[in-house]
């Protein structure tokens, strides 16, 4: 997926709201989008937003100096998700297709984003997701897919959001591999933030080698990339996955809320929608 001019003021958000939760250092701040704003007009609309976000952390990281700021957000944000874990693998166990709603409440732990908003009320976004129509809804090759492989390499996004990842995982009833990133990116889940969940418990955890907030295969390790060149069957969470892996040419299944226009558009959906989408399946 290209980088569209209605990124730009995306981007500057992003970094603006990092510096304001990793310092109170306003000169700090300012250099910081000074350096953004020279950075991004030499952006090329053919990279990704993935490719210009993770520029903007490592910068970020750079002026800062704080290389995990969102580390309490993302332990608060796993806490708080732990707490209502049981009801929810109580309502995954008890509905009519386990699977199923074991996908909408992962679609609804995919609000925890700190990247496009920066706000989310997740017991509201459960209580939505579960009664909101999918505007993509690729279940049936989902499934069809699922029963004929061995394994489901299942990349993340972000922490919290892992909780829910559980459950799914839990309901695919296959042999996993829970891929994190490399080094802490916005609230993006590591490998320490995958083990707070117990995502250790039900899955195989592995770095994708990227400190980008999605999966920039160019930027990952060689063995990751083999892996996925290798894999059965891919499960991608989160819009940073879908704009770094949505043109390239992998069987996988992309499960997002779509929080931006541009994605909407690059989709054919609307905001907020929810989305199971097959590619190349």
């Amino acid at each position: 997926m290209r980088t569209y001019n209605d990124c730009i003021p995306c981007f500057f958000q992003q970094a603006l709201r990092a510096g304001r939760i990793a310092t109170d250092d306003e000169a700090a701040i300012k250099k910081l989008l000074d350096e953004i704003g020279m950075m991004l007009k030499d952006i090329a609309p053919e990279s990704t937003p993935t490719e210009t976000g993770m520029m903007i952390y490592e910068k970020v990281r750079e002026i800062i100096g704080n290389t995990d700021p969102f580390k309490e957000v993302k332990q608060r944000s796993t806490r708080e998700a732990l707490k209502i874990y049981p009801s929810l693998k109580r309502m995954v166990q008890e509905s009519d297709d386990s699977l199923l709603s074991a996908i909408r409440f992962a679609i609804a732990g995919n609000v925890i984003d700190l990247g496009p908003s920066g706000t989310f009320d997740i017991e509201k976004e459960i209580a939505e997701v579960l009664q909101k129509r999918f505007a993509i809804f690729d279940y049936k090759a989902f499934k069809s897919h699922l029963k004929r492989c061995q394994s489901v390499v299942y990349i993340g996004d972000n922490a919290g959001e892992t909780v829910f990842d559980k459950l799914l995982i839990e309901q695919l009833k296959k042999s996993v591999i829970y891929v994190v990133r490399r080094i802490p990116v916005i609230n993006d889940a590591t490998r320490e933030d995958a083990i707070e969940a117990g995502i250790d418990k039900v899955a195989t955890i592995i770095s994708s080698g990227t400190s980008a907030p999605g999966t920039i295969l160019h930027t990952c390790s060689n063995e990751f990339v083999e892996l996925l060149n290798q894999s059965e069957f891919i499960l991608a969470k989160g819009q940073g996955n879908y704009e770094a892996l949505s043109d390239i040419d992998l069987r996988i299944f992309f499960l997002l809320k779509v929080k931006c226009q541009v994605i909407a558009d690059h989709l054919g959906v609307r905001k907020d929608d929810i989305v199971l989408k097959g590619a190349n399946v």
